[in-house]
């Protein structure tokens, strides 16, 4: 059982694939701009459902690993 206040980063969707695939088909037809916006809405919702700002911290800390060069 996880703490409700640590993000969770095993594995813990149902069906992987069909989650992917129902983003993917989200930005069908969008153009960047609106898919960029599509992007942060959803980034939005979802923080707000997590609710705590330490586990969102986390998300972003996780989220940027890998991503700068130091």
């Amino acid at each position: 059982m996880t703490d409700a206040l640590t993000l969770t980063l095993t594995p813990n969707l149902a069906k992987p694939d069909d989650s992917y695939a129902l983003l993917l088909a989200a930005h069908e037809g969008l153009t960047k701009a609106q898919s960029d916006a599509l992007n942060a809405r959803l980034i939005l919702l979802l923080a707000n459902h997590i609710g705590d700002p330490q586990v969102l911290k986390q998300a972003l800390t996780e989220a940027k690993r890998g991503l700068r060069d130091d």
